[in-house]
């Protein structure tokens, strides 16, 4: 749905609306047999932005909130979009190395390998914090579970997740043991 030019009606209704509008699809990628979901035209869409963020932003409200957690790289986007609707704080959890010491640390296992997150062991005070945590996709939910304990870690409470996409049949969902999920782009059937 295109609003015509001069109208003040915006271009997208929903998020759901916007990203069936701008998602890039590429088969095959990155192997054979995956579909990968691009959101890069979502983000450079103001209006499709806009209203993904605002949805972010509701959802974690409902969440409780106290601060966004945004999980390194396209979780910092999107989650410092929605810290900054809701005049919250954004707590980045970074790849291994990336930040100085002292850190605290949780290593996860890839299908490839192992990985870690971090978060600054200092200069913050998350002790009783309800943290909800922002990314773009839960596919095996590795990440969200690294960055929960971290947060658990450092006293804080993960509130929930929220993230525009999940991959199905990768078992995520399931490995958030109960942690309050709201995916952006499911159907009403879904949610969780």
């Amino acid at each position: 749905m295109t609003a015509p030019e001069n109208s003040t009606q915006p271009t997208y209704r929903t998020a759901r609306e916007a990203l069936a509008a701008r998602m890039r699809y590429v088969q095959d990628f990155p192997e054979e047999g995956v579909l990968f979901e691009d959101l890069t035209p979502v983000l450079a869409d103001g209006e499709a932005l806009k209203v993904v963020i605002s949805e972010m932003a509701e959802a974690s409200r409902a969440l409780g909130a106290d601060m966004i957690g945004g999980l390194d790289a396209r979780g910092f986007l999107l989650g410092s979009a929605v810290a900054y609707d809701m005049g919250l704080g954004i707590l980045a959890i970074r790849k291994k190395g990336k930040l100085p010491p002292p850190v605290i640390s949780q290593e996860y296992s890839l299908e490839y390998g192992e990985a870690a997150l971090e978060i600054p062991a200092e200069g913050m005070n998350l002790q009783g914090k309800r943290v909800v945590l922002v990314d773009d996709v839960l596919a095996t939910g590795g990440t969200l579970m690294a960055a929960r304990e971290l947060i658990e870690q450092a006293g804080g409470i993960v509130a929930g997740c929220v993230v525009v996409l999940e991959v199905s049949g990768l078992g995520g969902r399931e490995r958030l043991d109960g942690i309050p999920l709201v995916v952006l782009n499911q159907s009403e059937g879904n949610a969780a």
